[in-house]
């Protein structure tokens, strides 16, 4: 496969993520939509993650986008030529066999509110863990703006590491306010703490070191999300297919993704094997919102873990969430199974009634 047939290929996919940009953008709250947008920006222009642009420049190229998005809100999604054959965006696997001697990964998808997600990036490695097959992709040549740098589909994980940059980027530097005790610890393993704070200048020189380190954590999330069957995708498809962006597909994400991480053969399984201490600094510092509110065992084990490093209350603490968490989605795995047989009324209030108000959440409205 030669370059121009790489480049065609690489426009076909991009173009796809630019229509889902035009599409489903609005998806985002300003905040969320200022930070994804910077982070386009700055793969588009090719700069480090902490490499800001001029206000201006930045202003002047997201009204560009917007415009060019208009453009493209009614547009249907392209075909991709690969050897002079069409084939429609989500023949992954029949693409990704073609470009293959080109060491290059398609990945085509849904990702928060079901909005289009298409990638074209570089393979660094692929492998086996729990019977499941992880590709590690690097250098992107196509991309949209949610960018998920963690997908799991069809018993495949993809870890985008240039995502996870700006992802974990962005987070430390939203957090390192915070004076979270785990996040202090984590920064102090790394040799990053200064001033009680996060060093910049070694975060800098440190990031594609704790990239490298870290992935497990966000691989055997995956793992545990492809493994675990309390709750199937198809009902998470269903829920967010009748209510996307609404509380009960925040609640539904959260109980789903509590479930990958507890799993015996996920997330935290994987750090108490290995006692990753970085890992579970990171993970407690990435804790929150709901997810945290979900979880309090792990919280409350924090302090006596910090204090004895006594690995025991950790794995207590993963195994009662389980139990608790499993209840709770078997309870929402049985409502949604009256999707398409009662009204979207009827199922609302019957996840407000036994899902959402019991945790304290404002229910939906009709």
């Amino acid at each position: 496969m030669d370059e121009n047939q790489i480049s065609g290929i690489t426009a076909a996919v991009q173009h796809n993520c630019d229509i889902s940009d035009g599409r489903d953008h609005g998806i985002y709250s300003m905040c969320t939509m200022v930070l994804k947008l910077r982070n386009l920006y700055k793969w588009e222009h090719g700069v480090e993650p902490w490499q800001e642009a001029e206000p201006s420049d930045l202003l002047d190229w997201i009204d560009q986008k917007e415009h060019y998005w208009e453009t493209l809100a009614a547009a249907s999604f392209d075909t991709i030529n690969v050897n002079g054959h069409r084939y429609s965006p989500d023949s992954i696997e029949e693409i990704n066999t073609l470009l293959a001697p080109a060491n290059l990964i398609y990945g085509a998808g849904y990702g928060r509110s079901m909005k289009a997600v298409f990638f074209l990036a570089e393979k660094v490695a692929h492998y086996s863990l729990e019977g499941c097959s992880v590709i590690i992709l690097g250098n992107e040549k196509a991309k949209e703006m949610a960018s998920p740098f963690a997908m799991a589909q069809e018993g495949v994980v993809y870890i985008r590491r240039d995502s996870l940059r700006y992802f974990l980027w962005d987070q430390l530097q939203e957090l390192r306010s915070t004076c979270r005790e785990p996040l202090r610890r984590f920064f102090a393993l790394y040799g990053m703490l200064k001033d009680d704070g996060l060093d910049q200048q070694v975060f800098k020189t440190k990031l594609d070191q704790i990239v490298e380190n870290e992935l497990d954590l966000f691989i055997y999330h995956e793992i545990g999300e492809l493994l675990e069957e309390t709750f199937g995708s198809r009902t998470m498809e269903s829920i967010v297919r009748t209510f996307p962006g609404s509380v009960i597909e925040l609640v539904c994400r959260t109980v789903k993704d509590l479930l990958a991480d507890t799993h015996p053969q996920g997330l935290l399984s994987n750090i108490l094997c290995h006692r990753r201490e970085t890992s579970l600094c990171l993970y407690l510092g990435l804790l929150d919102g709901l997810r945290k509110t979900l979880f309090p065992e792990i919280v409350e084990a924090w302090p006596h873990f910090s204090r004895t490093g006594d690995w025991v209350v950790i794995e207590e603490a993963k195994q009662q969430c389980r139990t608790r968490i499993r209840e709770m989605a078997r309870a929402i795995d049985h409502i949604a199974q009256h999707i398409g047989r009662k009204t979207d009324e009827s199922v609302q209030t019957l996840f407000a009634e036994q899902v959402i108000s019991p945790l304290g959440l404002e229910a939906p409205h009709h």
